[in-house]
């Protein structure tokens, strides 16, 4: 991949999603390329680059997006925030004299789904007597139809308690041999939309008592993050948490949130 062609697809990506590449990203770029290289049935970046100026290039367009920003993903990942929406988190906002129409989160980089079934997942063994419901947001759709879906294979599931499996899965036979679904009584607490983070409103309205938003700054550039961070606070009410990424952190970023634990803040009262 020429240094242009790689400089018009950073310019062209970072215009439509806010990701930003560094120079560093070349080589992760070029491999991801190569699959849409195949889709497409062409044989250099140059020809991907004149496709993606082409009228009608929009598809694609985000198809691109699609490719650069899949992040790898499995059920209960960073296990410890998960144990902190359940052991602190909950009953916290639960005890609160607040009485809220229901408890409500936000995964606002679903990806295919694993992210937002287990707090989905959290939240039903917590919050049996109250309502409760989780919104799942993702830029690509190619992605969120997987989530909807609510399928994974055996080898994404076996890594749970078998009496997690049981109780929130619902194993595939015949055809779907090797196929869990997670059964309808917890997609029911589950929406899922397309949304790029950083462009117009959320199609949802009410405030969340807590927001995950994982492995995802680490593709924004400084502005960008800050930007994202004020977003999200204005969506949490005060007292509500925002989890981040391991990887990721606010030190250095404007914001007005306070540090309870490693990747784990709070919107103050």
């Amino acid at each position: 991949m020429r240094e242009s062609e790689f400089d018009y697809i950073r310019t062209i990506v970072y215009e439509h999603s806010r990701i930003s590449l560094g120079s560093d990203k070349r080589e992760l770029v070029s491999a991801r390329l190569s699959k849409r290289l195949r889709a497409m049935n062409l044989t250099t970046v140059g020809e991907y680059c004149e496709l993606l100026r082409s009228p009608g290039a929009a598809d694609e367009l985000a198809n691109l997006i699609d490719v650069i920003s899949t992040n790898h993903t499995f059920f209960f990942r960073e296990a410890a925030h998960f144990d902190f929406l359940r052991t602190q988190a909950v009953p916290e906002l639960c005890a609160r004299p607040e009485r809220w129409n229901k408890f409500y989160v936000w995964s606002a980089a679903s990806s295919s789904g694993e992210e937002t079934y287990s707090i989905a997942m959290t939240l039903a063994a917590s919050l049996a007597d109250r309502p409760w419901h989780v919104e799942g947001t993702d830029i690509s759709h190619r992605i969120l139809a997987k989530a909807k879906a609510a399928l994974y294979r055996e080898e994404a599931v076996t890594r749970l308690p078998p009496d997690t499996i049981r109780t929130y899965f619902q194993r595939g036979f015949g055809p779907q041999e090797g196929v869990y679904r997670v059964r309808s009584a917890l997609r029911d607490h589950v929406s899922f939309h397309q949304l790029n983070l950083l462009e117009g409103e959320p199609p949802f309205r009410d405030p969340f008592q807590v927001i995950f938003c994982r492995n995802v700054m680490i593709y924004f550039d400084r502005a960008t993050q800050e930007e994202l961070v004020a977003r999200l606070t204005r969506r949490l009410v005060p007292g509500g948490y925002l989890f981040v990424g391991h990887a990721e952190s606010l030190t250095g970023i404007r914001h007005g949130l306070k540090s309870i634990k490693p990747a784990i803040y709070q919107r103050p009262m």
